[in-house]
């Protein structure tokens, strides 16, 4: 692991940090700022606040990498709730539409999922941190304010459903950089006819990065106590 060594910071480290759900991705930079008092830190691909999993986290000169590691190929977990949608396609908003799941069955789930797989232009969220005229787009949606925005062209390389259990559904998806697994997720229960929202997501993989190979934040805080004594 990264922390069996001396550390330094301020001329440039980079950390496969496991980010709590809770925390932002912002959090996790601020904490690290602070624990190692260190001023430049910087990192690559948000995960949504209820979202845990690898967050890659570079600091002084290394934060000049992070837009290559923000391109990589992701992978995550995730499990979505058929029957309901939310406004921000996520459990981090209350349910407004309820639909009956009695006529889904596991082989119109695994079906439908298929059809997921390949190239296709996928809407930003308005729940989300992409900007619109240098406004981040949750800012709108707090004000009740829908506004125009472009598709971008995503790649779905696979998605393998692990478990269904009508409503839940458990599946392991792997695409490409700017992917809405939330926004995946309501686009496959509206074409299920239910409705669907994303429950738990984890991302477990950037590139060849692995969440096997991260730190906890506890970790680098007794990291810094330890080097400090």
């Amino acid at each position: 692991m990264i922390l069996n060594r001396e550390l330094d910071v301020h001329a440039g480290e980079m950390f496969l940090v496991r980010k709590p759900k809770g925390w932002t991705s912002f959090d996790v930079v601020n904490k690290i700022r602070g624990v190692f008092h260190v001023p430049k830190v910087g990192h690559a691909g948000t995960l949504d606040v209820m979202a845990t999993g690898l967050l890659i986290v570079c600091t002084g000169r290394k934060t000049k990498e992070l837009e290559q590691f923000a391109g990589l190929e992701k992978e995550y977990h995730a499990t979505m709730v058929l029957g309901a949608c939310t406004e921000s396609f996520d459990a981090e908003t209350p349910v407004v539409e309820v639909h009956s799941t009695a006529t889904i069955t596991e082989d119109m789930v695994r079906a439908t999922v298929d059809t997921f797989v390949g190239y296709q232009r996928q809407l930003p969220p308005m729940w989300s941190a992409a900007k619109v005229g240098g406004k981040r787009l949750y800012k709108y949606a707090r004000e009740g304010i829908t506004v125009e925005r472009r598709q971008r062209e995503i790649l779905v390389r696979s998605i393998q459903v692990t478990r269904v259990d009508v409503p839940e559904v458990d599946f392991t998806v792997v695409c490409s950089k700017g992917t809405y697994v939330r926004t995946l997720v309501d686009d496959i229960g509206r074409k299920l006819g239910c409705g669907a929202y994303l429950a738990a997501l984890e991302r477990s993989r950037i590139g060849e990065y692995s969440l096997d190979d991260a730190v906890s934040i506890e970790d680098l805080v007794q990291y810094s106590i330890h080097r400090s004594n």
